[in-house]
């Protein structure tokens, strides 16, 4: 055999063989980044849920008996917003903006389970100042996003800000109910349901996102 062409088989065995050696070890680095991408789109998909069951927790809040119903609200509120922040947390983009919706709600639910319903004007005062915050959170958010993931956020903002507006057009007839008769169950329950409302929006939105960032 030519030498010289020996040679070059020897060359092109080489560099065939480099190639080979490389592309099996970019691929395990190419799965690694699928399966932490599937792993991620997991957990928000999983916060959604999370939220979508407090949801359902607090709109039978108002049927349980013997329970402070100031303190539970106080704790979904928390938990939930621990949970909207963490998914916020592992969004792709505008990190820090979409965890202040899920900080609102933390704060506010610390203040809601300390509050006693005794004192209920400032109880209605704070759970309007959280919806309305959060729809400011909400449409902030939304500047920073696309397509459908934009038009759920602002479907989210558009909700909250609507139950603070309805609370805020019923504080008057309520203090005036609470001033004859005391806090009713009814009234206390009352909360329960925004925060359901509130809760269903936020947890569609999060499966949304899921959805889209994972596609």
């Amino acid at each position: 055999m030519n030498p010289a062409r020996h040679r070059l088989n020897q060359s092109t065995r080489l560099l065939g063989g480099r190639a080979y050696v490389n592309e099996a070890a970019s691929q395990p680095s190419a799965f690694t980044s699928s399966t932490k991408e599937q792993i991620r789109t997991q957990l928000v998909a999983g916060a959604g849920a999370v939220i979508l069951l407090i949801s359902l927790a607090a709109a039978f809040l108002p049927l349980a008996n013997g329970l402070s119903k100031a303190a539970v609200i106080g704790t979904m509120m928390v938990v939930a917003g621990a949970v909207e922040m963490t998914a916020g947390g592992l969004r792709l983009r505008n990190r820090f903006v979409t965890m202040l919706p899920g900080a609102a709600t933390v704060l506010a639910g610390a203040l809601f389970a300390v509050e006693p319903f005794g004192a209920f004007v400032p109880t209605v005062r704070l759970v309007i100042g959280w919806l309305a915050a959060r729809a400011v959170t909400l449409v902030l958010t939304s500047l920073e996003t696309h397509g459908s993931v934009r038009l759920w956020t602002i479907l989210a903002a558009a909700t909250d800000l609507s139950l603070s507006a309805i609370l805020l057009l019923g504080l008057s007839a309520t203090t005036i109910t609470i001033a004859l008769f005391g806090p009713t169950p009814h009234i206390v329950g009352s909360f329960a349901w925004v925060l359901a409302l509130s809760f269903v929006a936020t947890g569609m939105l999060l499966l949304e996102v899921a959805s889209c960032e994972g596609a």
